[in-house]
């Protein structure tokens, strides 16, 4: 087989991405030794030697992370070429034989975690470049190996001299010559150094995976799927064209979802790095294997499937669930947002028959590979708040949806199960903590026609009432999750505070004068007449979110917090924090994001959609205090939109930059403050 394709030429970005693959080499090695350091350097890119061997970030190839196995723990050892603790003495011979068998120079064996099965496979050339590599571009690092964690008899190492007769394969790859060069390397690649069987094939009895290639009798088992420390690592045969298969590796994601668990850390550390000659072999060879289910959609019919609204969303529990806690990005109709937030119709991880990884994210939390080409890693928060049934349900709903998946449901159980094994409880709020109201709960009210249409008019006031907003507003662009998020201007109990005196109109107002002083903004549109059902509905919806809320009582989590006035905005850095941060969801220019049909995705934020007031927007410190709580969203770990994080100085300064960026006039504005003194940060 031909050695590996030298590096490919990165991109400039790259180089604000943490490569933690060490190139420690001299400019003094001849060229000869320098270009089999560089070759070497892409083997253990395809080897993604860095994310095992690596504990501690600031000593790469030291060792030390711990590695889960059903028989207890381990640790990866470290490979860097210190003398006394790494493999500094170790000889070409005794390195491929660790490589290839698992023994070590001083006769130890190995346990088949380090996928020594697969590199069994490498050719001597890509072998010898990877000895080179570590040798001499690998900082030496004194850091002793840690012990096993493994209880008798798994931890008596002789074992797997037994072990090695019975499963180890020890020929290296030979090429097919009746395929194409493009296959063969990718097939090398992925039986040999990619060791991709490692994960996605079945084992065996012995822990043995069933086969390392695509040949012979269990043939058809190769890369079938197998459940990996809690995650499902999928079914890879004959899934994606090559092209999707190697956008995915290249950037983590493709148009059917995107990497999650631990190939997150293969995309991050090795194959995003790989020549797209490459990526593109490994595709081919894929593509080339027959399916493991013949029930599975074929990659023409996946790509043909397109997302709908539900019609369940309103009317279920898993539908209503599904609405609150994950259509703010996978959005109502399963779509995603491009780029952003993956979709799910098509989406592999929601069409696998084992719901391992479904339930894990939901459980522990989700984030993106950080590519060159995708250097922005959104995340999602953790759901682990929610009941084991609450979870089961929006799961079910969504695989019902948009996976196919209508037999086999998820149960409460196998969440619990799962839960307690990953040891991620469920945190039920203590003491003053807000607690998110369930839009779930409404199907049990006796109106639950009218909340869920105070809920949906809310969500979609928009395209539910045209003739009375006059720009991409919804009441769920500010009062996040039809109101129900805390920090982000919530519902809960604020029907409780009206009538109330309101210093912009200079007289006290009731709730229905509230909301109808939003649709005026909206483009200038009309109010909602006062006695009509939708308004009845809007305001039934909110009552129903009043909770034990009391008139002058303080409620957990309500209003939008507060910014010291004393500092000073800053509109240049205010602009530079949009273009990080905002402009993903917002647009470069402030002009929202639109879905493929033209409905609202992310509200403008400036310009001739935009709203004249909402969320602040014509005032400074009003306008930081909500950025600071609750965006930007999908960038941290807080439930249930892992919203927040910019300091108060960053808030203060990118709000001064967009609520004074131009806007629709709003006629009636002439009206506002007529008795108070109108607020030193207000535009009008």
């Amino acid at each position: 087989m031909a050695a590996a394709a030298p590096p490919n030429t990165m991109p400039a970005s790259v180089a604000s991405l943490s490569d933690d693959l060490p190139s420690d080499f001299s400019d003094a090695l001849d060229a000869t030794t320098r270009e089999q350091v560089l070759r070497g350097r892409y083997v253990a890119r395809l080897g993604d030697c860095v994310a095992c061997h690596t504990h501690d970030k600031g000593k790469p190839m030291a060792g030390g992370l711990a590695l889960e196995t059903p028989f207890g723990k381990l640790y990866s050892t470290n490979i860097t070429p210190d003398r006394q603790t790494g493999i500094g003495q170790y000889s070409f011979a005794q390195f491929d034989r660790v490589m290839r068998e698992g023994v070590t120079a001083d006769g130890r064996h190995l346990y088949p975690a380090m996928p020594y099965p697969s590199y069994a496979k490498m050719s001597e050339e890509d072998m010898r470049a990877l000895y080179v590599y570590l040798m001499q571009a690998v900082k030496p690092v004194t850091l002793p190996n840690r012990p096993l964690e493994m209880s008798f008899p798994f931890n008596q190492r002789w074992g797997m001299a037994l072990w090695n007769m019975a499963f180890l394969q020890r020929s290296a790859f030979e090429p097919d010559p009746a395929r194409s060069a493009q296959w063969n390397r990718g097939a090398y690649i992925v039986q040999g150094p990619g060791h991709c069987g490692a994960c996605h094939t079945p084992r065996g009895i012995g822990m043995q995976e069933k086969t390392m290639s695509e040949s012979g009798s269990n043939g058809p088992l190769f890369l079938s799927g197998e459940t990996v420390e809690h995650w499902r690592a999928l079914d890879l045969r004959g899934r994606w064209r090559p092209e999707d298969v190697a956008g995915l590796l290249r950037t983590g994601s493709n148009r059917f979802g995107t990497v999650a668990g631990n190939m997150v850390d293969v995309v991050q550390h090795s194959t995003q790095y790989l020549s797209n000659e490459d990526l593109l072999a490994v595709g081919t060879y894929l593509a080339s294997l027959s399916p493991a289910s013949p029930q599975r959609p074929s990659p023409a019919v996946a790509a043909t499937v397109t997302s709908t609204v539900p019609a369940e969303l309103y009317s279920t529990r898993g539908g209503l669930g599904y609405l609150q806690f994950c259509a703010t990005c996978h959005r109502s109709d399963g779509n995603g947002v491009q780029d952003l937030f993956p979709p799910l119709a098509g989406n592999p991880t929601l069409q696998s028959d084992e719901p391992s990884s479904l339930i894990h994210i939901m459980l522990t939390g989700w984030r993106a590979a950080r590519t060159h080409a995708q250097p922005k890693a959104m995340s999602m928060p953790a759901f682990s708040a929610l009941s084991d049934g609450e979870i089961a349900e929006i799961l079910n709903f969504a695989r019902a949806s948009w996976g196919g998946r209508q037999q086999g449901n998820i149960s409460a159980h196998q969440v619990a199960r799962l839960r307690s094994e990953l040891g991620t409880p469920q945190q039920r709020p203590e003491g003053p903590r807000f607690e998110a109201p369930r839009l779930a709960d409404m199907l049990k009210e006796k109106n639950s026609p009218q909340l869920i249409r105070g809920a949906r008019l809310n969500i979609e006031t928009g395209r539910l009432l045209p003739q009375h907003v006059g720009n991409g507003l919804n009441c769920a662009s500010c009062h996040l999750n039809a109101g129900t998020v805390g920090g982000g201007s919530p519902y809960v109990g604020v029907s409780a505070a009206f009538p109330s005196y309101a210093a912009r109109a200079g007289r006290v107002i009731t709730l229905e004068d509230r909301i109808n002083g939003c649709f005026p903004r909206s483009m200038n549109g009309k109010p909602l007449p006062p006695g009509s059902q939708d308004m009845q509905a809007m305001l039934a919806y909110i009552e129903w979110m009043r909770r034990d809320a009391q008139p002058g009582g303080k409620v957990p989590g309500r209003g939008i917090g507060k910014i010291d006035h004393n500092l000073k905005p800053d509109p240049v850095n205010g602009e530079r924090i949009y273009r990080a941060q905002c402009a993903a969801c917002h647009g470069p220019q402030g002009e929202g994001i639109r879905s493929r049909d033209g409905q609202w995705i992310y509200p403008a934020l400036w310009g001739e959609e935009s709203f004249n007031i909402g969320a602040g927007m014509a005032r400074t410190y009003t306008a930081a205090a909500f950025v600071k709580r609750n965006m930007p969203i999908a960038l941290h770990d807080r439930f249930p939109l892992g919203q927040g994080g910019l300091s108060d100085q960053d808030a203060v300064d990118v709000a001064e930059f967009f609520t004074h960026q131009p806007r629709p006039d709003f006629a009636l504005k002439s009206k506002d403050w007529p008795r108070d003194k109108k607020p030193a940060d207000a535009r009008y």
